[in-house]
C-alpha cells in the first residue's frame, strides 16, 4: 500500500509540474512576440489518498486516491478578452457532490468592450445589487458554481448611468439546468450623472433589477407558472464616514421543491449601515427573507441551481472550533440581525491593542400554517407580523482582543457564546446546542525570518458530541518553507470509546507564485460553510497533496 501511495503522489507532482511548465513556456513564447496580446491564469490540483478508518467513520474509498484540479487560461489583447477553465474530477474528492465527475472545459468566454458597450458571449458570473434576485458566483472550496452560459450586454448610457442585460442557462455540475434566465439591471450614480452633485459630500446611488426564469410546466397535477419573475430596488448612500445600503426584493408565486409547492409570493429586505473614523468602526445590519428560495430549476435541491443569495449576517470566523457549528441562511423564512464595534485602544506601532465586539443572530418568522382543506389558494401559511418568530436559529456573542508586544510577539484572544438550532440549520430531530468557545493565538518572531505560532482552542458544550479541544504549532522557517502539526480531540464525549483524536501534520513550500503543501492526518465529519452556503464534509484519514500556481 505504501509503495502504491508514493507512486500516486509522485505522479501527481510530475503531472502538476508538466502542466505548469507548459503554461509558463506558452506564456513566455507568446508574450515575447510583438502585438499578440497577453496570457495569464492559474492552476490548482488537490489529490488525496484515503485510508479507511472505522473508528472515526472514514469510509473505504474504492479508488484509494481522488483528485480535483483546474486551470484558468485568460488571453487579452486591447479591448478583447477570452478565456477558458479546464476542470478535472477523477474522481471528485470526498465531500464534493458526486455529480462532479470527469474532465472537460466547463467555463469559456469571449468579451469585447468598445467605448460604452461591453459584450460577453459564453460563461460569466453576475450579481445584481446585494444578490437578492441574482447572484452567480463560484466558491471552489464548497464545490459551488452556478455560472451562467449565454449572452451579457453592459452599456453606459451617459456618465453615471449603467445598464446590464443578460440571458442564459445555469451550470449544474458538469451539465446545465433546464431553466432559461433573463435579467436586467440599471444603476445610476447620481454624483456622476449630475454635474451640480459631483462635488457634494453626500454620494447617492440608486438601482433596480428584474430577473425571470422560464421552465416548462410538466407537472400532471398542478398548474405551475412557467415564467417566474423577481424584482428588486436598492440604494447606497455615503456621507463622510457614514455608509448606508438597503435593498428590497419580491418574487411572484413560485411553487418549488424547497417550499412544498405552495403558491405564496416571496420577498426579502436587507439594510446595512456602518460608521468608521480614526480608531473606531461601528456596523449594524438586518435582513428578512420570506419564501425567497429562487432557482433556475423548481425541482432542484441543496445548493444546486440557486439563482439568488440571502447572505448570513453573522461573524465570519476562521478558527476551526469557532466554525464547528456554522450558520446557514434560511431563504424560506428568517429574520437576521448583526452589530459590531471595533476599537483601536492603543495605536503605537510596537504596542497595538484593539478590541472587537460582535453580536449576531437569527430567528424564524412569526407565521401561522394554513389548513390544507381551507387553503384554496395554496398559500401554505400567513405571516402574522413583521417581527421575529419564537424559534431561535442562531446566536453568536463574540469578543476578540488583539495585542502586539514590541516587534516579536503578537497575541489574539477570542471568546464566543453560540446558540445553534441544529434541527433548523441541518436536520430535524436535534436539540438546540449551547456552546462556549475560547481561542488563543500567539506568534513569536525568531531571529532571521523564522516565526513560531501556537494556537489553542476549546469548545465547551453539553450538547451534541460534547466538548472539544484543539492545539496547533506552526513554524515558518522562512518565506519559502513552513511546517505545522495539530490535534483535535473530542475529550468531552460522554461515550468514552468515542473520545477520538484527529491529528494532522502539514509541510508547505512557497516560491513566487507557486505553492505546494503535503499533509497527513484525520478530518472529522462536519459542515463547512462560506457566507451561509454549506456542504457536508465526511470523516477522512489520509494524505493530501495540493499544488497551486499562477502566472
Amino acid at each position: 500500500m505504501r509503495k502504491n501511495y508514493f507512486n500516486s503522489i509522485r505522479s501527481s507532482v510530475l503531472l502538476s509540474g508538466l502542466v505548469y511548465s507548459s503554461i509558463s513556456v506558452a506564456q513566455v513564447t507568446l508574450n515575447n512576440l510583438p502585438n499578440l496580446g497577453d496570457v495569464h491564469g492559474n492552476f490548482q490540483a488537490t489529490a488525496q489518498y484515503y485510508i479507511p478508518d472505522s473508528t472515526i467513520g472514514a469510509p473505504d474509498v474504492p479508488e484509494k486516491m481522488l483528485m480535483n484540479g483546474f486551470a484558468n487560461i485568460i488571453y487579452t489583447k486591447g479591448k478583447f478578452t477570452a478565456g477558458l477553465r479546464y476542470e478535472s474530477y477523477l474522481n471528485g474528492l470526498q465531500g464534493f457532490d458526486a455529480r462532479y465527475q470527469g474532465s472537460g472545459i466547463q467555463y469559456r468566454f469571449a468579451s469585447y468592450k468598445s467605448d460604452a458597450l461591453e459584450v460577453t458571449l459564453g460563461n460569466f458570473y453576475q450579481q445584481f445589487g446585494n444578490g437578492l434576485v441574482l447572484r452567480s458566483y463560484e466558491e471552489r472550496g464548497l464545490g459551488f458554481d452556478n455560472a451562467l452560459d449565454g449572452i451579457r450586454l453592459k452599456y453606459e448610457v451617459v456618465k453615471g448611468l449603467y445598464l446590464t442585460g443578460l440571458t442564459g442557462k445555469q451550470r449544474s455540475f458538469m451539465t446545465q439546468g433546464p431553466g432559461i434566465i433573463r435579467g436586467f439591471d440599471g444603476e445610476m450614480q447620481l454624483n456622476e450623472s449630475f454635474k451640480k452633485l459631483s462635488e457634494k459630500k453626500l454620494r447617492l446611488t440608486l438601482g433596480g433589477s428584474f430577473v425571470s426564469r422560464y421552465q416548462k410546466d410538466e407537472d400532471p397535477a398542478l398548474n405551475l407558472p412557467q415564467n417566474v419573475g423577481a424584482s428588486a430596488g436598492r440604494f447606497e448612500l455615503n456621507y463622510l464616514d457614514f455608509h448606508l445600503n438597503g435593498e428590497y426584493a419580491s418574487k411572484i408565486n413560485d411553487p418549488n421543491a424547497a417550499n412544498g409547492k405552495i403558491y405564496r409570493p416571496g420577498d426579502a429586505e436587507i439594510l446595512l449601515a456602518s460608521y468608521a473614523t480614526k480608531g473606531l468602526a461601528i456596523s449594524a445590519s438586518a435582513s428578512r427573507a420570506d419564501n425567497m428560495n429562487f432557482r433556475s430549476d423548481r425541482d432542484a435541491s441543496l445548493n444546486n441551481l440557486l439563482l439568488n443569495y440571502t447572505p448570513a449576517l453573522n461573524k465570519n470566523h476562521t478558527y476551526s472550533l469557532l466554525t464547528f457549528y456554522p450558520n446557514a441562511s434560511q431563504p424560506n423564512g428568517e429574520l437576521q440581525f448583526s452589530g459590531e464595534v471595533n476599537w483601536k485602544v492603543i495605536k503605537k506601532p510596537t504596542y497595538k491593542l484593539d478590541v472587537t465586539f460582535n453580536y449576531s443572530g437569527s430567528n424564524d418568522l412569526d407565521t401561522t400554517h394554513l389548513d390544507v382543506a381551507t387553503d384554496s389558494t395554496l398559500q401554505g401559511y400567513k405571516t402574522n407580523s413583521f417581527g421575529m418568530g419564537k424559534n431561535v436559529i442562531f446566536r453568536d456573542f463574540y469578543v476578540e482582543i488583539n495585542q502586539k508586544f514590541g516587534k516579536k510577539i503578537k497575541t489574539s484572544l477570542m471568546y464566543s457564546y453560540q446558540v445553534y438550532n441544529k434541527s433548523i440549520i441541518q436536520k430535524a430531530g436535534f436539540p438546540i446546542i449551547y456552546s462556549h468557545i475560547v481561542v488563543a493565538d500567539i506568534s513569536y518572531r525568531l531571529k532571521g525570518e523564522g516565526t513560531v505560532r501556537v494556537e489553542l482552542q476549546n469548545l465547551f458544550t453539553e450538547g451534541d458530541h460534547q466538548s472539544w479541544a484543539q492545539g496547533m504549532v506552526e513554524y515558518t522557517v522562512n518565506s519559502n518553507w513552513f511546517v505545522a502539526v495539530l490535534d483535535q480531540y473530542n475529550y468531552g464525549n460522554e461515550v468514552v470509546e468515542h473520545r477520538y483524536h484527529y491529528p494532522n501534520a502539514t509541510v508547505g513550500y512557497n516560491k513566487n507564485a507557486n505553492r505546494i503543501t503535503l499533509s497527513y492526518g484525520k478530518q472529522r465529519a462536519g459542515i463547512f460553510c462560506v457566507g451561509g452556503i454549506c456542504r457536508l464534509v465526511p470523516a477522512s484519514n489520509g494524505i493530501t497533496l495540493t499544488v497551486t500556481s499562477s502566472f
